[in-house]
């Protein structure tokens, strides 16, 4: 994702999340901190962006920031594109571990990232700017990376 790809994402972003979107501002300082410590990148099917993702890692620990696609292109494998490029980079910067946040009343989401092989971890009560709670999930990635066949 570039500076070029926000008026795209920005709508995305408000459609997908209304109640809490994040700001363009927001979204310009996770795109600075590229490629240290944050990974975005977008979905597009022809010359129109569909999807967006971003991932912070820090040390062997990683944090899906956010991830959302158009309605009309969900369920169309657009999501688990995003999500396997993310913890693909993830195994890249040599993260153990990938840590989210999702919407309680969320279940499609919920269920994509158990496909995942995520697991609930707990619950943050209130945590979204309209009061409705988030599940906080998380994902071992030791198998999956590149060295782990060695130390086992």
């Amino acid at each position: 994702m570039t500076a070029e790809d926000l008026p795209a994402v920005m709508e995305i972003e408000r459609a997908t999340f209304p109640a809490d979107a994040w700001s363009e501002a927001m979204l310009r300082g996770e795109l600075r901190d590229q490629p240290r410590t944050r990974h975005y990148l977008v979905a597009e099917m022809g010359e129109r962006v569909v999807g967006y993702a971003g991932l912070a890692v820090a040390a062997d620990q990683a944090d899906v920031q956010t991830i959302a696609v158009l309605a009309a292109h969900r369920r169309a494998g657009v999501g688990a594109a995003l999500m396997d490029a993310l913890l693909a980079e993830a195994v890249r910067r040599g993260a153990t571990s990938v840590f989210l946040e999702v919407r309680a009343d969320n279940p499609p989401a919920q269920a994509m990232y158990e496909r995942f092989g995520f697991r609930r971890l707990g619950l943050r009560r209130r945590y979204y700017e309209d009061g409705t709670d988030a599940i906080t999930m998380t994902k071992d990635l030791g198998s999956e990376r590149p060295d782990a066949e060695r130390e086992q």
